[in-house]
């Protein structure tokens, strides 16, 4: 794949597809700079980082044929690249299924992978109210033209037949009731939200590393709020940080 690479593996996990047990593969760069990013060199760096074989993950998926159920494609945004559709075939040709987890900046490429069939499984972030002032502190980006396409790739997923989720990583002095009962309104009718806990560790801006999650009775509330407009909002993640 010219111009493709993997830039971090994790052979197995259970958190990133929810009753899956899987591998998560990183592809580099981003067109965001979201402030709370915790895999800042492989969107500012990616260059500095160990590029992993594909070959490498392929071999490791043949030898544990049976056990393991999937590969999260992660980033970065997955979709800036233009060999994505052929890394997922030649990931689903090894007998696995496939999750991308998206941004919704790309909807072409997204609409794409879906028309043909590459993908089973897509997780795309919310950073923030679908707002332009509300996304552009959240991502550093506040272009109609960026909103734009995260309006149509929410429509293109929610019109797919593919088993999906939105998710919102919920990080102290940008979000808070308001703003997530703002985000679950506009996803009213959805079967599943994800609140994620924000994590400090090593975040792109290095002042958020020193914010203290939210509470569980913060996510609570906020969960919640939520749930007023989708009842099967969950919450993910932990906060690991608040004992620091």
């Amino acid at each position: 794949m010219i111009g493709l690479e993997i830039k971090g593996f994790i052979p197995n996990t259970m958190l990133d597809w929810e009753g899956m047990l899987a591998s998560t593969i990183f592809l580099p760069g981003c067109n965001f700079r979201c402030p709370f990013c915790h895999n800042p060199d492989l969107v500012l760096h990616p260059e500095s980082l160990e590029t992993v074989p594909l070959a490498e993950v392929k071999d490791y998926l043949r030898e544990r044929e049976g056990w393991v159920d999937g590969i999260c494609i992660t980033g970065g945004e997955p979709c800036l690249h233009q060999g994505l559709p052929e890394l997922c075939a030649e990931l689903k040709a090894e007998g696995v299924g496939v999750k991308l987890d998206t941004n919704g900046t790309v909807p072409d490429m997204l609409q794409r992978v879906i028309d043909e069939g590459l993908v089973d499984y897509i997780s795309m972030d919310i950073k923030a109210p679908l707002e332009p002032r509300s996304y552009k502190v959240a991502t550093g980006v506040g272009t109609p033209e960026m909103l734009e396409a995260v309006f149509r790739s929410i429509h293109l997923i929610r019109a797919s037949r593919l088993e999906h989720e939105f998710r919102t990583t919920v990080v102290p002095m940008m979000h808070g009731p308001v703003e997530v009962t703002r985000i679950a309104e506009f996803l009213q009718g959805e079967e599943r939200l994800v609140l994620q806990h924000f994590s400090p560790r090593d975040t792109l801006d290095p002042r958020f590393s020193s914010l203290r999650p939210f509470t569980e009775e913060d996510m609570e509330t906020m969960l919640a709020a939520a749930r007023r407009f989708v009842p099967g909002t969950v919450v993910r993640g932990a906060p690991d940080a608040l004992q620091a």
